[in-house]
């Protein structure tokens, strides 16, 4: 695949081994493999120089943990190929989606594309009814301002034609990065497709990351970046 595929990383020693070589797998050795590795404390960066870098991906050692934003934005600035995709760190997002995520893009139809959990006839795992809510409520907001109909802004799996992410400015550090490039795209008047995708989603316990506080600052991000001037 003509396909770059960024993988942010923070504290993941468990997973993340195997979610680069199910990356090589669905990418085949066309693919560019770019892990940013956002600080790990965990011994995820002990592992990843011993058995990742130069060898399966390369790896992006960020000095300190500065959230999934910045670590994204260090991996576009990298991306050579002409597709760009965000690969989660742990198995919530199944590479073999690749295909389907990248078609509207090859097909000439997309600049963007967003994977969405609510769409399609794709296993989900059944988790937090709050966390739904939740989605549900920042989605609704931000459609409202950006005059979009998405499902699922807040989806993890987008992929871009590479010149289009890279000519977008990312300012937030965190998970802020989902509603600000949401208004960005809006506002740049890129085409958007939106197609189905599987969902294998983790509790608290097995490593998620995203809270209640995350929800709020969106909730700023979605004001922000679709008033701003």
């Amino acid at each position: 695949m003509n396909l770059s595929v960024i993988i942010p990383c923070f504290n993941e020693v468990d997973s993340i081994e195997r979610v680069v070589q199910s990356v090589v797998e669905a990418t085949g050795p066309e693919g560019e493999i770019i892990v940013v590795d956002d600080g790990s404390t965990d011994g995820t960066r002990l592992l990843l120089e011993r058995n990742i870098d130069g060898k399966l991906a390369r790896v992006i050692y960020q000095p300190d943990n500065r959230g999934k934003g910045a670590a994204l934005r260090a991996g576009f600035a990298a991306a050579s190929k002409d597709i760009v995709i965000v690969q989660d760190a742990d198995f919530e997002y199944d590479p073999g989606d690749y295909p389907v995520m990248i078609k509207p893009i090859i097909d000439g139809h997309a600049d963007v594309v967003y994977g969405s959990r609510f769409k399609g006839n794709q296993p989900h795992r059944v988790l937090y009814f709050w966390h739904r809510m939740g989605n549900g409520l920042l989605t609704l907001l931000s459609n409202m301002l950006s005059n979009l109909n998405l499902t699922d802004m807040e989806t993890g799996y987008k992929a871009f034609r590479r010149e289009v992410i890279q000519s977008i400015k990312i300012e937030e550090n965190r998970f802020g990065f989902e509603p600000e490039i949401t208004a960005k795209i809006a506002r740049g008047g890129y085409r958007i497709y939106e197609v189905g995708i599987a969902y294998f989603g983790r509790t608290y316990a097995e490593g998620k990351k995203i809270n209640w506080k995350d929800g709020v600052w969106a909730i700023w991000c979605i004001l922000k970046y679709n008033l701003r001037r």
